[in-house]
This record gives structure tokens, C-alpha cells and sequence, in this order.
């Protein structure tokens, strides 16, 4: 039985119960003889009494529909046409931390056809067929020293390279010695030995082709490759 009938049942059992206490009432009257006065008292108690309970039953009747109202689909309510409430989305988690690319050493970009990109560490030069550190040398390895105690993680390869005077086999020597003494000094200022490592390309990557006393210069240099974070 649903909801409706339950109630129309409940309405006609409170009828039904009301009249026969009313007749009840005015059988028990007349034997008593009261009279019509008192008959027609208890004929008002009963008809209140009546009524308040046809209010509780009407009230019954209205808070049991047999076919609720089916959900209206919104935004926030996207399971509307199964009558499930929605489901908030699950946050999504936060994205892993990209690696650092690094720098480019100058042999990869030798064999791509680029020019090698400066990175944060700057490079530092050299004297004609020199391996001593210049005040100016030594002030560009002080700011390197503090850039690699900010990033406790890098870690670095330190390349030689000289101008194309001299023999090839001479430079290569050169450019490892110039290599080392700008790690020597990384070490002076604190930055670890096994954080660092050196290799020499001597005459053969220049970053500059004239046969100019400038462009020569430009190619005796320590160069410093970060190595790429896994």
C-alpha cells in the first residue's frame, strides 16, 4: 500500500470512529436523561475532536508522496538522474619537480651546430700560454664558490680550452692544467673535490675564429658545465 491509500484509510477509520462515539454519546444521553442541552455539548466535543484528527491525518497524507519529484541535474549535482548526491572531485596531486637541464658542455654543442649557452657560473680567462688566476679570474670564481653553496646539489665539470698557438698536443696539456687550477681554487673556497672534475679541449672548440689578439684571448678560458639533476 503506498503512501496515498495509507492516508485515505487513516481518514476514513477517524470518520468512522467519530460518528460511532457520537452515537455512543447520544445513546448514553438519552438514558441518563440529561436532555438535548447536554446532548448537544457532547456532539461539539466530539466534532473538535473529529476535526483534529482529520488536521493529523491530512498532514500524514501530504509529508508520504508516492512519486517524489525527480532530482534536477546542475552543476554541482552531476549524479542527479541516478538520485545520488554528487561526489566532490579528488584533488589532483601536485606534479613532480622538473629536472634541471644543466648546461650544455662545449662538446655537445659543437655537435649540434650551437653556440654553448652561458649558464650561472661564469667563465673565467687566461694569459697568453698561462695557467695563473688574475685578480679579475679570481674575483669570477668567488662568485661561482657562492653560487654552488646555494645549490648544495650541482654538481660541475670545469673545461680548458686555449687559444691555436702552439702544437695541439701542447694545448691539450695547457687547457687540463688551466682547468685544474680554477678547481683548485673552488676547493680553497670551500666548494668539495668530489663535486667537481675537469676535462681539456685544448685548441679544438674556440668560441671565437679570428686571428685577432681579442679572439684569442676570448679562447683561453676555464669553462663550467653544470651537470644535469636526475
Amino acid at each position: 500500500m503506498n503512501g496515498i491509500s495509507a492516508a485515505k484509510s487513516f481518514r476514513g477509520a477517524i470518520v468512522d470512529s467519530s460518528l460511532g462515539m457520537l452515537h455512543n454519546r447520544n445513546i448514553e444521553t438519552v438514558r441518563d436523561g440529561t436532555g438535548k442541552a447536554g446532548a448537544m455539548r457532547e456532539q461539539k466535543q466530539v466534532l473538535k475532536l473529529s476535526v483534529k484528527l482529520l488536521a493529523l491525518g491530512f498532514l500524514f497524507s501530504c509529508g508520504s508522496p508516492a512519486n517524489p519529484p525527480a532530482p534536477k541535474w546542475t552543476a554541482e549535482n552531476l549524479n542527479a538522474s541516478s538520485g545520488a548526491a554528487a561526489k566532490p572531485a579528488a584533488p589532483k596531486p601536485p606534479a613532480p619537480p622538473k629536472p634541471d637541464p644543466g648546461t650544455t658542455s662545449s662538446l655537445d654543442a659543437l655537435r649540434k651546430g650551437e653556440a654553448a649557452m652561458a649558464g650561472p657560473l661564469k667563465d673565467v680567462n687566461f694569459a697568453f700560454d698561462s695557467v695563473a688566476l688574475s685578480n679579475a679570474a679570481r674575483a669570477t670564481l668567488k662568485a661561482n664558490a657562492d653560487w654552488l653553496k646555494s645549490n648544495a646539489a650541482a654538481r660541475i665539470q670545469v673545461e680548458g680550452h686555449c687559444d691555436e698557438r702552439g702544437t695541439a698536443e701542447y694545448n691539450m696539456a695547457l687547457g687540463a692544467k688551466r682547468a685544474q687550477a680554477a678547481l683548485d681554487y673552488l676547493a680553497t673556497l670551500g666548494i668539495a673535490a668530489s663535486r667537481m672534475s675537469t676535462i681539456s679541449y685544448g685548441e679544438e672548440i674556440p668560441v671565437c675564429k679570428d686571428k685577432t689578439e681579442d679572439c684569442w684571448a676570448k679562447n683561453r678560458r676555464a669553462r663550467f658545465v653544470i651537470a644535469a639533476s636526475k
